[in-house]
């Protein structure tokens, strides 16, 4: 069997991002405020595994599982990606969510991104049929195909009906867990995108795209998750994409407070850095 090929490493130091033992659990409802993921302890995997008929021994699959996140948290995206895979559908939401962080950070190359969120797409869908109840069985297939889109352009992604993917995903998110503020925040996205490439008519008429409810979702993302330097970062990106330069001023502070913001974990920080750069580029 070939050796898998290392993926270029988290460039920050992981120290802070120190979440062994029983620190995980303590730190949890803070880390995932923004995804509503189930802290995976053995009851909770469990009913995965019935949800899923799979014979599988959940006190197993739970302590991988948060080994997973656990490394996904230090920046060992990696190794985050590998032991989701490695657990099937139960593993799905942590290897997506990892593959996608390192893929739009840290992956250079074009053919490489998507070659990464096609192998995301697969694993998503499969785990959105096995696991419908869940809301980030969802969220994560349109996460998935939403960095596809992107990759392939908005524009051969609405052609391919792709935006209809990502939109039922993101309502059965939202349907299942409410206060979901990256959903929130993709769905946002999902009507500035549409509107900046084809327009707020045809935007409208065809896909139900709407600059109103784009901004909406953005802002209750920020209600939600206040200190998510994501969810400053992608209002400052929906603005931009709904009414370009208008709305320069705006975007720009976005971006200044995800930047300020303390990261909880190496993806915050990805985020945290990525906002600084959006600054001192401008």
């Amino acid at each position: 069997m070939a050796k898998t090929k290392a993926w270029a490493e988290f460039p920050h130091d992981s120290k802070p991002f120190d979440y062994t033992g029983a620190k995980l659990e303590k730190a949890w409802a803070k880390l995932h405020a923004g995804d509503c993921e189930p802290f995976p302890d053995d009851a909770d995997v469990a009913g995965s595994v019935k949800a899923a008929k799979l014979s599988v021994d959940a006190a197993d699959a739970a302590a991988t599982l948060q080994e997973a996140w656990r490394a996904f948290h230090s920046g060992d995206f990696q190794q985050a990606f590998e032991l989701g895979e490695s657990l099937g559908v139960l593993g799905a939401s942590v290897a997506v969510k990892a593959g996608g962080i390192h893929g739009s950070h840290l992956l250079d190359s074009d053919a490489a991104k998507l070659k990464r969120y096609e192998q995301l797409v697969a694993l998503a869908e499969v785990a959105a049929q096995a696991l419908p109840k869940r809301a980030n069985s969802h969220f994560r297939r349109a996460f998935a195909i939403g960095r596809y889109s992107q990759s392939i352009s908005i524009a051969k992604a609405l052609t391919q009906g792709l935006a209809g993917k990502v939109k039922e995903s993101l309502d059965a998110t939202l349907k299942l867990a409410p206060k979901h503020a990256e959903a929130h925040t993709a769905l946002g996205l999902y009507h500035a995108e549409i509107i900046n490439k084809v327009g707020s008519m045809l935007g409208g008429l065809t896909y139900g795209a709407k600059a109103a409810t784009g901004e909406k979702h953005l802002a209750t993302a920020i209600e939600l998750t206040p200190d998510s330097p994501i969810a400053h970062i992608e209002y400052g990106n929906g603005l931009m994409l709904l009414y370009g330069d208008k709305r320069e001023d705006d975007a720009a502070a976005a971006y200044e407070r995800a930047g300020k913001l303390k990261p909880k974990d190496a993806m915050e920080k990805l985020d945290a850095e990525f906002a600084r750069s959006q600054i001192e580029d401008d």
